[in-house]
Parts: structure tokens; C-alpha cells; sequence
């Protein structure tokens, strides 16, 4: 049995450093897809994919917050408001457009994989589970989560 010293590894470094200390070659993300590497069309970064979230989520609370003083809510009341307008918004907007307020602010896009618009049907999928929060944060390679993954989606740059 190889200890590594003669290639001055460690021996955890093939496991602990994950797939690329190993060897495999994972490729950029998108590769696989056939996206370029870069500018429009890219594969979107953690970023923008977060500063979009954050900006949906507080328009969402805005609504809702305006939404519970008219119709005198109390606060969990407001929180499940919350959820139901971020759900509607990111719905109906990607569904329609591809895009929700977040996105078009931050310079990304939703984009199905064959080319064609998302549409109603996959983008309320894509939402019903991306508001389970679990399945979106399951990413592959290509930064694709489940919720996209399901809706055969992926986040691009604009």
C-alpha cells in the first residue's frame, strides 16, 4: 500500500479534498449544458442568485406588511402572507417573463434548457419547491438545484 510519499500527498487529500483532488475533471459549470463559461448565457454566480432572493423576499414582506395593516393580521399571519406573495411573485413572474424583480436587478434570468419560455406549469413546480427551501439548496455542478433540476431550468446571466 502506497503511503503517498512518493507523489508527496497525503493520503486523506484524494477524499477530503473532494472530486477535483482526486482527479476528476468536473469542467466549469454549464460546460455540460453547453453554456458558455462566461458574459450572457453564463451559468449565474452565488451572488446574484442571493442578492436576487433577498430583494424578492423583501418586496415580499413589504406587500404583506402593507397587506396586514389593511386587513389587521397578526404577525404569524404576516409571515405566512409573506410566503404565499413570494410564491405568487416568483410564479407568476418567471412563469411569464423568466425573470422576477430580484433577477432583472441584479442582471439574471431563469432559462429552460431547450430554449423555450418556462411557462405556468414548470415555473409553479420550480416554485413549490424552491419554497420548501430544502431542494433548492441540493446543488449539482452546474449550480443547478433541485428545484431546477425539476423544471429543467437553469439560472443564467442576462
Amino acid at each position: 500500500m502506497s503511503s503517498g510519499k512518493e507523489t508527496g500527498q497525503r493520503w486523506t487529500q484524494t477524499w477530503l479534498g473532494g472530486a477535483r483532488s482526486a482527479g476528476v475533471d468536473l469542467g466549469k459549470p454549464g460546460e455540460r449544458l453547453g453554456l458558455p463559461e462566461s458574459g450572457s448565457g453564463a451559468v449565474a454566480g452565488y451572488g446574484r442568485r442571493l442578492g436576487a432572493l433577498f430583494i424578492d423576499w423583501a418586496l415580499s414582506l413589504l406587500v404583506a406588511s402593507l397587506l396586514t395593516r389593511v386587513l389587521d393580521w397578526t404577525p404569524p399571519q404576516r409571515s405566512m402572507a409573506t410566503l404565499v406573495v413570494f410564491a405568487v411573485q416568483v410564479w407568476l413572474l418567471t412563469g411569464l417573463l423568466g425573470l422576477t424583480i430580484g433577477k432583472r436587478i441584479c442582471g439574471i434570468r431563469v432559462a429552460r434548457l431547450d430554449g423555450r419560455p418556462v411557462g405556468l406549469g414548470w415555473s409553479l413546480a420550480r416554485t413549490l419547491l424552491l419554497v420548501l427551501v430544502v431542494p433548492a439548496m441540493i446543488w449539482d455542478r452546474d449550480y443547478r438545484g433541485m428545484h431546477d433540476r425539476a423544471a429543467n431550468t437553469v439560472v443564467v446571466n442576462a
